[in-house]
């Protein structure tokens, strides 16, 4: 009898790469990615609306792989992406079946080619068939680039709430092809900048000053400026993940995730018809106007930042805001305790102390965020009125 305790280390490499066209002939950058020491099976995941964007790339990837050593392409399966197929749970057996189909196994290669909600359900469908397969992610917003795709998470909605099924799984790799970052239209093309903006405030403030000083051109979707801002977003993100700690977010501190309390909630009161990277644009003004509220941010850095929200025409308020219960409290406030829930903790929610430095705060005071909400609202009444 006796108690026996074992650490069980475990090591992934993180494979970002930034390209464009990456199944061009004589683009190397992705068969240098993998193991082709022996034949393996590649089977490929295309969101719908990107095979619709890109006739040609289905047979793109046929002639890249068959030019390839030992790579096999087994399927190309077509699904459709969007926010509502993260609500579907038999998505996921629509991934799953295609791979057992296959007979792919934990040395083939699963290629999902897609925005952040379609890498979400195929990267469960590959977490969990044989208990985790090798994934490859192509990422095709701004959003999934900058932030999402080059995580560690994959998720569905259930129960009302944002991600509440999914797993952590390092993917094999992420390839941030910036081809796909134009065929969003032009608000989701921005609105996906809003996690630029996010991970500057808590990691890095010279890069929001470059934000700053770029925000016509990005505003403009000016390509080289919009990709170094993606790039340099995805790789602080990464790099918080990798480096941070806590890649599993088994504590409770999420600095990632400043803004988000709010975001998830408003996304979930509006039946998920707000998109995500709006509701983070709002929360991210909230929680920075509640910050300097508080005395812990200066006022005009606070202000700098709605500016710059504003700058690239994304919104800082949300009608969602003023849903109340019976009693007149807002809803919004429920995303507080989903949100410990979720962390399964003590609340624990960043705020910022300096542009570019966060501090954990483990209260709020809902009197201070009523006045914010009401200067975001009237400040968003000035800029349409003006």
């Amino acid at each position: 009898m006796g108690d026996y305790d074992f650490d069980i280390p475990v090591t992934f490499r993180h494979r970002i790469r930034f390209t464009k066209d990456a199944f061009a002939p004589g683009n190397q950058m992705v068969s240098d990615l993998l193991e082709t020491e022996r034949e393996r099976k590649v089977i490929v995941f295309i969101e719908t609306e990107i095979d619709r964007l890109f006739p040609d790339l289905q047979e793109q990837i046929r002639s890249y792989l068959a030019e390839q050593n030992n790579l096999v392409l087994t399927e190309i399966v077509i699904m459709d992406g969007g926010e509502d197929c993260k609500i579907s749970k038999t998505q996921i057996m629509k991934g799953i079946v295609p791979i057992e189909r296959n007979g792919i196994d934990r040395h083939s290669y699963v290629f999902c080619i897609g925005g952040g909600a379609f890498l979400d359900v195929i990267g469960l469908s590959a977490a969990t068939a044989h208990r985790g397969l090798r994934l490859v992610r192509f990422p095709t917003t701004t959003l999934a680039q900058d932030d999402s795709g080059v995580g560690v998470k994959n998720g569905i909605n259930a129960f009302g709430k944002k991600n509440f099924i999914g797993t952590f799984a390092v993917p094999y790799a992420v390839v941030n092809d910036f081809q796909f970052l134009y065929t969003q239209d032009e608000h989701n093309n921005r609105s996906g900048l809003a996690e630029a903006v996010k991970v500057a405030l808590v990691k890095d403030g010279p890069f929001f000053d470059w934000l700053e000083a770029n925000v016509g051109a990005l505003n403009a979707l000016d390509p080289p400026i919009l990709e170094e801002a993606v790039e340099r977003s995805a790789i602080l993100h990464a790099s918080h993940i990798a480096l941070g700690g806590d890649p599993f977010e088994t504590g409770s501190s999420r600095p990632l995730d400043f803004g988000h309390w709010t975001a998830h909630k408003m996304e979930q009161l509006t039946n998920f018809e707000l998109s995500h990277a709006d509701a983070v644009s709002v929360g991210v003004a909230l929680d920075t106007l509640y910050s300097a509220r508080c005395g812990w941010l200066p006022e005009e850095d606070a202000w700098r930042v709605v500016r710059v929200l504003q700058g690239m025409q994304l919104p800082i308020w949300h009608e969602s805001l003023e849903i109340r219960d019976d009693q007149g409290k807002r809803l919004i406030y429920g995303g507080l305790e989903e949100f410990r829930e979720h962390l399964g903790g003590e609340l624990t929610v960043l705020m910022l102390e300096a542009v570019g430095r966060g501090v954990d705060r483990h209260s709020v005071d809902e009197e201070k965020y009523e006045a914010c909400m009401e200067e975001l609202k009237e400040a968003a009444l000035v800029a349409v009125s003006g």
